[in-house]
Formats: structure tokens, sequence, C-alpha cells
């Protein structure tokens, strides 16, 4: 009993910080530019700094046994490049709010739909309802964005509901073909530093010269080790302890969170229409996952 108490304090203590590590990442990410770095720098740095701790790691578990150079391929390209400069260059346009809120709020209805087309798996009601509700404020907060934000608001917010087409691929697929971290780490990390870096070095923009010291240093550290490294451990952590349910459940929260350290970090403005949307949203995350009982 105690052993399963401890797991359960530890597994949702996890899961919340990767609320905030995925929170504090949509921050990060949209100051970068105030640095002078490129999207394809800030794209270095989480495939580059990554391998250096990945790449021992690899070495010595292996994790490419086991997998086919097709699985390899496909899982390396839905975490690669194209992935996340899609991202990057979204929050060129949209606010950092926007970016928790279509990459994580669109994420339980993509895999509706691909549960839907490719499974024939029909949703249940409760599922159904939450899905066309974050659909509906994702249309609502992509309107009253462009209005509010600037014209080009809805680019952005178009670009990170792309993004989440990407991870909610990597998330099915993950299941579905029983991935370990090590082999997500060396198709998401390593092949993709290799196949990356020597196109990045040679014919990408760069503004690594001209960066500030500190803001460079923030974006080493937060793009290189903490969403790729530390929020994949705690995820996995979290999944284990108290279920994939409850760990989406809890996730559920990163837009609301993200939006609201984008109003107290960055000053971004959010109207009255925007907070009840996203108050909606978020109901509508938690009424498409499914909580598990411990």
């Amino acid at each position: 009993m105690p052993n399963r108490f401890s797991s359960h304090v530890t597994g949702t203590a996890a899961a919340w910080s990767i609320v905030f590590v995925w929170s504090f990442w949509l921050i990060v990410s949209r100051v970068a530019s105030q640095s002078g770095l490129t999207i394809y720098d800030l794209a270095a740095m989480r495939y580059g700094l990554a391998s250096l701790v990945a790449l021992p790691l690899c070495l010595y578990y292996k994790p490419w046994r086991g997998l086919s150079l097709s699985k390899i391929a496909v899982l390396s390209f839905i975490l690669g490049p194209v992935y996340i400069l899609i991202v990057f260059s979204g929050f060129l346009y949209a606010p950092a709010a926007h970016g928790g809120i279509f990459m994580n709020g669109m994420l339980p209805l993509f895999s509706i739909l691909f549960s839907v087309v490719f499974l024939r798996v029909l949703p249940s009601l409760r599922r159904f309802l939450g899905a066309a509700l974050i659909l509906i404020c994702a249309v609502l907060l992509a309107w009253d964005g462009s209005v509010s934000s600037g014209d080009n608001a809805w680019f952005g917010d178009l670009l990170f509901a792309v993004g989440a087409l990407f991870f909610s691929s990597y998330v099915i697929l993950s299941e579905r073909w029983q991935l370990s971290a090590m082999q997500i780490i060396f198709c998401g990390t390593i092949v993709n530093a290799l196949l990356y870096l020597p196109i990045w070095a040679i014919w990408l923009p760069s503004g690594l010269s001209d960066a500030p010291m500190g803001p460079l240093l923030l974006q080493a550290i937060y793009q290189g080790f903490v969403p790729n490294l530390i929020g994949l451990l705690f995820i996995a952590h979290a999944s284990r302890a108290i279920g994939n349910g409850n760990t989406s459940f809890i996730l559920a929260a990163v837009p609301g969170v993200g939006a609201i350290l984008g109003v107290l970090v960055l000053g971004e403005s959010l109207t009255v229409f925007s907070i009840l949307a996203i108050i909606f949203l978020t109901v509508g995350l938690l009424m498409s996952v499914r909580r598990q009982t411990q």
C-alpha cells in the first residue's frame, strides 16, 4: 500500500511537472525571435544538444534493435525538422497562449479522427461531444486571435494545428508499435541530428553568433534538454505510475496554464471571449480523455 501511494504521488507530480514544462516551453519559444536566433537555430539546439546526452545512452542500450528501417524513417520524420520548424514558425505569428491551445488542445480531436478513419473505432458520446467542443472553441479562438492579435494570427494557429497533427501521429504510432523511451529518443534525437545539423550548418540562416549570452543560454538549455529529455522521462514515469488516461487528464491543463503564463510573463492580452473559450476548451479536453481509477 505505501509503495502504491508513493507511486501515485510521484506519478501525479510528474504529470503536473509536464504541464509546467510544456507551458514554459511555449513562453521560451515565443521570445526566441527577440534574441536574434532563427527558427533553424532552435531546431539545431533541439536535436544537437539533446543528442550529446542521448548518444552515450543509445550506444549502451542499442535501441535500434527491434526497429525496422521503415519504422525508424517514419518515426524520425514525424519527430523531425519539418514538424518542429512548423511549430516554431507558428510562434512568429500567433501568441504563446495559442500554442498550448492548438497543439495540446487538438490532440484528442486528432486521436479520435485517426481512430475512426484507420481503426474504424467510433468514439463514445462523451468523447464525441468533447471533441466537438474543442473544435468549436479552437475555431472561435482563431477568429478572436486574428481580431485582437493581428491579421496573421490565424496562420500561426494553422501551423500549430499541423504540429498537433504530427504529434498525434507520434502518440498513436508509439502506442501501436510499443516503442520504448530509448527508441523514441534515438529516432527523435540522434537520427534527426545526423540529418539536420549538416544542412543547418552549411545552408540555413543563423543568428547564433550575434545572440546575447543570456537569451542564448536560456534557449539552449530549454530547447536542447528540457522538453526532449526531461519531459519524455516525466511522461514515461507518469504513464507507468498513474496510467495514460490520468496523465492525459492532467495534461488538459496545458492550454489554460500556457495562457496564464502568456499574460503574466509576456504581457499578452486575453479578451473575455478568449478566456471563456479557453475554459470551455478545457472542459472539452476533460470530456475527451478517459480518466482511469487506481
